[in-house]
Protein backbone atom coordinates (compact mmCIF):
# COMPACT_ATOMS: atom_id res chain seq x y z
CA UNK A 1 0.00 0.00 0.00
CA UNK A 2 2.48 2.70 -1.18
CA UNK A 3 4.89 2.12 2.17
CA UNK A 4 2.24 4.29 3.95
CA UNK A 5 1.63 3.46 7.71
CA UNK A 6 -1.78 3.72 8.47
CA UNK A 7 -3.92 3.43 11.88
CA UNK A 8 -6.10 1.18 12.54
CA UNK A 9 -9.27 3.28 11.46
CA UNK A 10 -7.52 3.66 8.17
CA UNK A 11 -7.16 0.08 7.63
CA UNK A 12 -10.43 -1.04 9.02
CA UNK A 13 -11.77 1.60 6.16
CA UNK A 14 -9.54 0.78 3.56
CA UNK A 15 -10.28 -3.50 4.31
CA UNK A 16 -14.43 -2.28 4.10
CA UNK A 17 -13.79 -0.17 0.86
CA UNK A 18 -11.41 -2.99 -1.19
CA UNK A 19 -13.82 -5.50 -0.39
CA UNK A 20 -16.42 -3.18 -1.89
CA UNK A 21 -14.41 -2.68 -4.91
CA UNK A 22 -13.21 -6.11 -5.58
CA UNK A 23 -16.94 -7.24 -4.83
CA UNK A 24 -18.32 -4.80 -7.84
CA UNK A 25 -15.49 -5.51 -10.04
CA UNK A 26 -16.63 -9.28 -9.60
CA UNK A 27 -20.43 -8.20 -10.35
CA UNK A 28 -21.63 -9.61 -7.62
CA UNK A 29 -24.28 -8.37 -5.09
CA UNK A 30 -23.34 -7.92 -1.40
CA UNK A 31 -26.38 -10.77 -0.56
CA UNK A 32 -24.85 -13.00 -3.33
CA UNK A 33 -21.31 -12.89 -1.61
CA UNK A 34 -22.91 -13.54 1.37
CA UNK A 35 -24.55 -16.75 0.59
CA UNK A 36 -21.23 -18.11 -1.46
CA UNK A 37 -19.04 -17.88 1.21
CA UNK A 38 -21.94 -19.82 3.28
CA UNK A 39 -22.49 -16.71 5.77
CA UNK A 40 -25.89 -15.02 6.87
CA UNK A 41 -27.43 -12.74 3.58
CA UNK A 42 -26.38 -9.64 5.45
CA UNK A 43 -22.67 -10.41 6.36
CA UNK A 44 -20.92 -8.53 3.71
CA UNK A 45 -23.28 -5.65 4.11
CA UNK A 46 -22.04 -5.18 7.55
CA UNK A 47 -18.90 -5.15 6.55
CA UNK A 48 -18.83 -2.51 3.86
CA UNK A 49 -21.17 -0.84 6.22
CA UNK A 50 -18.18 -0.75 9.10
CA UNK A 51 -20.16 -2.37 11.74
CA UNK A 52 -17.92 -5.47 11.62
CA UNK A 53 -14.93 -6.85 10.62
CA UNK A 54 -14.15 -10.25 9.14
CA UNK A 55 -12.47 -12.98 11.40
CA UNK A 56 -9.03 -13.91 9.85
CA UNK A 57 -10.35 -16.78 8.67
CA UNK A 58 -13.55 -15.30 6.83
CA UNK A 59 -10.66 -12.81 5.56
CA UNK A 60 -8.86 -15.52 4.09
CA UNK A 61 -12.18 -17.17 2.34
CA UNK A 62 -12.97 -13.42 1.26
CA UNK A 63 -9.87 -13.83 -0.36
CA UNK A 64 -9.92 -16.80 -2.02
CA UNK A 65 -13.90 -15.62 -2.84
CA UNK A 66 -11.83 -13.04 -5.32
CA UNK A 67 -8.77 -15.43 -6.01
CA UNK A 68 -6.13 -12.67 -4.43
CA UNK A 69 -3.78 -13.49 -2.05
CA UNK A 70 -4.00 -11.24 1.49
CA UNK A 71 -0.91 -9.65 -0.18
CA UNK A 72 -2.82 -8.85 -3.58
CA UNK A 73 -6.10 -7.65 -1.31
CA UNK A 74 -3.78 -4.79 0.62
CA UNK A 75 -2.21 -3.97 -2.58
CA UNK A 76 -4.27 -0.89 -3.37
CA UNK A 77 -2.38 -0.39 -6.62
CA UNK A 78 -4.24 -3.57 -7.98
CA UNK A 79 -7.52 -2.93 -9.55
CA UNK A 80 -7.64 -5.76 -11.58
CA UNK A 81 -6.56 -8.95 -9.98
CA UNK A 82 -7.70 -11.09 -12.62
CA UNK A 83 -6.51 -10.07 -15.66
CA UNK A 84 -3.08 -9.42 -13.50
CA UNK A 85 -3.06 -12.85 -13.50
CA UNK A 86 -3.94 -13.99 -16.78
CA UNK A 87 -0.96 -11.50 -17.93
CA UNK A 88 1.41 -13.34 -15.14
CA UNK A 89 0.52 -17.18 -16.75
CA UNK A 90 1.74 -15.93 -20.18
CA UNK A 91 4.47 -14.25 -18.72
CA UNK A 92 5.71 -17.50 -17.24
CA UNK A 93 5.76 -19.05 -20.24
CA UNK A 94 8.24 -16.45 -22.12
CA UNK A 95 12.43 -17.47 -21.87
CA UNK A 96 14.51 -15.08 -20.27
CA UNK A 97 14.96 -12.76 -23.61
CA UNK A 98 11.71 -12.15 -24.26
CA UNK A 99 11.11 -11.53 -20.79
CA UNK A 100 13.83 -8.75 -21.19
CA UNK A 101 12.39 -7.32 -24.14
CA UNK A 102 8.73 -7.01 -22.73
CA UNK A 103 10.38 -5.15 -20.34
CA UNK A 104 12.01 -2.91 -22.38
CA UNK A 105 8.84 -2.17 -24.10
CA UNK A 106 7.04 -1.13 -20.87
CA UNK A 107 9.76 0.96 -19.78
CA UNK A 108 9.81 2.73 -23.40
CA UNK A 109 5.91 3.23 -22.93
CA UNK A 110 5.86 4.94 -19.30
CA UNK A 111 9.08 7.04 -20.47
CA UNK A 112 6.86 8.42 -23.00
CA UNK A 113 3.97 8.34 -21.25
CA UNK A 114 5.59 10.67 -18.70
CA UNK A 115 7.13 12.99 -21.48
CA UNK A 116 3.53 14.51 -22.64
Amino acid sequence: MNNIILNKEEYIDFIRRRITELRIKKNVSEYQMSYDLGKSKGYIQSISSGATLPSMDAFIDICGYFDITPIEFFDSEIHNPDKIKEIMEYIKKLPEKDIDLLINVLQRYFEIKSEK
